[in-house]
């Protein structure tokens, strides 16, 4: 029986290793769920991913499955119930925050007719393929992830730090840091 190489970060936990074999590194032009990991990255700052990934599904639930139209017009009521539910990462700064980037995010879609526009202009709408031999090789940050990131703070986005854009840029496929061993490397 022949078992896939997967990324050495996921090995161990199925549900890092669903979450890797078909969603990581996928290239995504859908606004709704970049805005989805966006929102994502941005709780997970300080955290390690595994623990914004056990609760996705309560995020996808308080956050009224990631529609940034009504996130943009969360008001204090809906932040205050936020922030008394267990489920999620009960952080006001990054609560708010996620009211804040949904109303740039709608900004950025008014300017450029689609987040996926104008975040995929960075890579020149072709992902970045690296040759990561270890997952603790692949950067935290990069020039690039830095020019996004000032770019978004620039527009009024909130916790989007370079090695969040980094990261969101490796979840959405803007870069495909797969190791080179790994099966899906050259599938995505």
């Amino acid at each position: 029986m022949t078992t896939k190489h997967r990324c050495g970060w996921c090995k161990g936990d199925a549900l890092y290793e669903a979450y890797h074999d078909n969603e990581w590194g996928v290239p995504v032009r859908d606004d709704a769920t970049l805005f989805e990991f966006l929102i994502l990255e941005t709780f997970q700052a300080g955290l390690s991913w595994i623990t914004v990934l056990r609760k996705r599904d309560n995020f996808r639930a308080a956050f009224d499955n990631f529609n940034y139209l009504k996130i943009a017009e969360y008001q204090h009521d809906k932040i205050d119930a936020l922030l008394q539910d267990a489920g999620i990462i009960r952080n006001k700064l990054k609560i708010n925050a996620t009211v804040t980037n949904a109303q740039a995010f709608i900004k950025i879609q008014e300017e450029f007719g689609s987040f996926s526009t104008y975040i995929w202009q960075f890579v020149n709408d072709t992902p970045i393929k690296n040759a990561v031999k270890h997952y603790k090789d692949a950067p935290a940050n990069t020039p690039l992830s830095t020019t996004i990131s000032k770019d978004l703070k620039k527009r009024g986005f909130k916790f989007v730090g370079t090695t969040v854009m980094y990261a969101h840029m490796q979840a959405t496929g803007m870069i495909n840091d797969h190791e080179v061993q790994c099966f899906r490397y050259h599938q995505v």
